[in-house]
């Protein structure tokens, strides 16, 4: 079992734990989808202690955005150097 296997078990079991269904855990690890949302996840669980299914869902939504924000960060971030590099290097025509 790999390292993302085992914090998804991990988040549904604290889900489970919390008192919801697992299929509700499976669901929110499920959209998560990798090793550090579902570590974020399960720290935001531990600490604000959510009373309803509506705060988890949509902490879940907000990890989602910032995931999805840096991943827009670092795409636009690396096509600017690549930018940058033709601008410094032309099209390699002489």
């Amino acid at each position: 079992m790999d390292r993302r296997e085992i914090v998804y078990q991990d988040l549904v079991r604290t889900i489970v734990r919390m008192g919801y269904p697992k299929e509700f855990g499976i669901v929110i690890a499920d959209n998560l989808r990798t090793e550090k949302t579902m570590g974020r996840m399960i720290g935001y669980l531990n600490q604000a202690n959510p009373r309803s299914a509506n705060e988890i869902a949509d902490e879940m939504l907000a990890i989602m955005e910032d995931r999805e924000r840096w991943i827009q960060k670092k795409t636009a971030e690396y096509y600017n150097s690549k930018y940058n590099e033709l601008l410094w290097y032309g099209l390699g025509e002489d």
